[in-house]
C-alpha cells in the first residue's frame, strides 16, 4: 500500500470512527449475536490475495460491528468504564503510525521521556507525594503481579530469583475477600500459591478490617510463615468498598511488609480534592496503580503504576543481555527494568494528547458529573416500591435489588435478580452486571462513559423498572 492510498483510506476510517462516537447510542448496548455466529460467518483460510478495500469495509460493518459490545455507549453501566476520548484516538492513530519499541532509552529517548513527565503531571494532579516513580504498564494487573514481585524478592532477600522459591520459607499476601481477582492471580504466578493469599474479612462498607489483618500477620508468623505483602483496594470491583490506608499502612511498617494499593478505577477520583480523604495513609505505600484508561479518557491500555523505591522493582525484574547493554548515558532510565515484557508501546503519546487537549479542569468536570448522576439515580431507586438501594453510591457505582413486595424469599429474589440482570442486557437498552454482597445477589451500576448524559442514566433506569414489571406479571 502506498502512502498515497493510505492516507485515502485513513481519512474513510476516521470518517468512520466519527460517525460510530456519533451514532453509537442507537445501537444496543451489548452484542445481539449467538455464540459461534461470526466464526461460521469468517473464511477458514486467510486469502492468498489482497481483497479489496470496500470489501473489507462492507465486512466490518456486516459481520465485526454487530458483533461487538459497545463500550462507548452512553447506557453502557456495566463493569467498570474503558473510555477512548477522541483526544487519546488522536494519539494512538500516531502511536500506531510511529511504531516504535520504546524499551530502551535509546531506542526512543522522547517515548521515554514524555512517559516520565506525564505520569508526574498524573501524580501532580491526583496529589500523590512528591517523589514517586512513576510507570506505564499494560492493565493494573501487571502492576500488582510486578508489586507482588517485587515484594517476595524484598522478602526473600533477592535469593528466589536466583535459587527459586522451593527451598525458601512459605510466604504470605494478605488482601481483603472483596479484593480483584488479580491478586490471586498474581500470587499464582509469582510463587506465593492460591494458599499463599490470605483474604481478609471486610466490614458493613466494604473495608478490610485491620485488627483482622494484624492477627493473621501474628497467626503467619507463629506457624513459621513469612508475611510478604498486603495488597490494599480503593475502589472494590463489586461495590466500591475503599481500605483504610492509614490502618493498613501502619500495620505494614510494624510489621516490615511491602504494601502495595489497587486503586485501579477509584483512583481517577484523586484528581478532585474534595474525595482525596478517601486515600489517607498514601505516604505508607510502596506501590500504587490506577487506571486513567478507565475512567479518564485515555483509552485501553493504560496503567499508571507509581513506586516509592523504583529500585527494588529495578533489581527484581532487570535482566540484561549483551544486545542491550549499550543502553545510552548513565543517568537515563531504561523502562523495560520496570515491567514484564521487554517490548513496550509509545503508551504516553494518548495521555499526552488527552492532558493537553482536554486539561485536568475538563477530567474534573467529567468524573463530577458522573458522581452527581450517580446520586440521582440512587434517589430513583429510593423512590421506586419495588426496588432497594443495597451499597452506595460510593462515588459512582452502586447497587440494588429488585425486591417486590410479593416475594420474601431471598433465594426466590437471587434468582429473580439474576433472571432482571439477563433480561436487561438481552433487551440492549443498557448493560449492567450481577453481583454478590453480603451473600446475596444485587445488580451493580457504574456511571463512568464520557459521553453518558442525565437522559441517558433515565432511559437505561426506566428500561429496568419495565422490564422488572413484565417479569412480575
Amino acid at each position: 500500500m502506498d502512502t498515497g492510498t493510505f492516507a485515502e483510506r485513513a481519512r474513510a476510517l476516521i470518517a468512520r470512527v466519527a460517525r460510530y462516537l456519533e451514532d453509537v447510542e442507537r445501537l444496543p448496548v451489548r452484542a445481539q449475536v449467538a455464540p459461534g455466529s461470526i466464526t461460521a460467518a469468517l473464511p477458514a483460510a486467510a486469502p492468498e490475495e489482497p481483497d479489496p478495500f470496500e470489501e473489507v469495509l462492507a465486512d466490518f460493518e456486516r459481520l465485526v460491528l454487530p458483533g461487538l459490545t459497545h463500550w462507548q455507549h452512553p447506557r453502557f453501566l456495566a463493569y467498570f468504564p474503558a473510555n477512548a476520548d477522541p483526544a487519546s484516538i488522536l494519539g494512538e492513530i500516531l502511536t500506531a503510525g510511529l511504531a516504535v519499541n520504546a524499551m530502551l532509552w535509546q531506542t526512543s529517548p522522547a517515548a521515554t521521556e514524555l512517559e516520565s513527565r506525564v505520569l508526574a503531571w498524573l501524580a501532580r494532579g491526583c496529589g500523590l507525594p512528591e517523589g514517586w516513580f512513576g510507570v506505564v504498564q499494560g492493565t493494573a494487573s501487571e502492576a500488582t503481579l510486578c508489586a507482588l514481585l517485587a515484594a517476595r524478592e524484598r522478602a526473600l532477600d533477592f535469593r528466589g530469583n536466583e535459587d527459586g522459591l522451593a527451598g525458601g520459607p512459605r510466604l504470605r499476601v494478605y488482601a481483603s475477600e472483596e479484593a480483584h481477582s488479580s491478586v490471586e492471580k498474581g500470587a499464582m504466578i509469582a510463587g506465593y500459591g492460591r494458599t499463599g493469599l490470605a483474604k481478609i474479612a471486610i466490614d458493613e462498607r466494604g473495608a478490610m478490617r485491620p485488627e483482622l489483618l494484624e492477627q493473621a500477620i501474628a497467626a503467619d508468623r507463629a506457624a513459621g510463615i513469612k508475611p510478604a505483602c498486603v495488597v490494599a483496594t480503593l475502589g472494590t470491583t463489586g461495590i466500591g468498598g475503599f481500605d483504610d490506608l492509614r490502618a493498613v499502612g501502619e500495620i505494614c511498617r510494624r510489621h516490615g511488609l511491602f504494601l502495595h494499593v489497587d486503586a485501579a478505577w477509584a483512583g481517577s477520583a484523586l484528581l478532585l480534592p474534595e474525595w482525596r480523604h478517601l486515600a489517607l495513609g498514601l505516604e505508607q505505600v510502596d506501590s500504587f496503580v490506577f487506571n486513567p484508561h478507565k475512567w479518564l479518557g485515555i483509552q485501553f491500555d493504560f496503567s499508571a503504576h507509581y513506586l516509592r523505591d523504583p529500585e527494588l522493582l529495578r533489581r527484581t525484574l532487570s535482566v540484561t543481555p549483551f544486545y542491550l547493554t549499550a543502553t545510552g548515558p548513565e543517568q537515563v532510565v531504561d523502562l523495560r527494568d520496570y515491567g514484564i515484557a521487554l517490548g513496550r508501546r509509545f503508551r504516553a503519546l494518548k495521555a499526552w494528547f488527552v492532558l493537553r487537549l482536554v486539561g485536568l479542569r475538563g477530567l474534573r468536570s467529567m468524573l463530577r458529573r458522573h458522581i452527581a448522576l450517580a446520586r440521582e439515580l440512587a434517589s430513583w431507586i429510593d423512590a421506586e416500591p419495588d426496588f432497594e438501594r443495597v451499597t452506595g453510591p460510593n462515588l459512582a457505582l452502586l447497587t440494588f435489588r429488585y425486591r417486590p413486595a410479593s416475594t420474601r424469599d431471598e433465594e426466590v429474589l437471587d434468582r429473580l435478580n439474576q433472571e432482571l440482570v439477563e433480561t436487561v442486557n438481552a433487551d440492549g437498552r443498557t448493560y449492567l452486571t450481577p453481583t454478590r454482597w453480603r451473600g446475596r445477589t444485587v445488580i451493580r451500576a457504574c456511571i463512568g462513559q464520557l459521553r453518558t448524559e442525565r437522559r441517558h442514566v433515565e432511559e437505561g433506569w426506566q428500561a429496568v423498572v419495565e422490564l422488572a414489571r413484565r417479569l412480575a406479571r
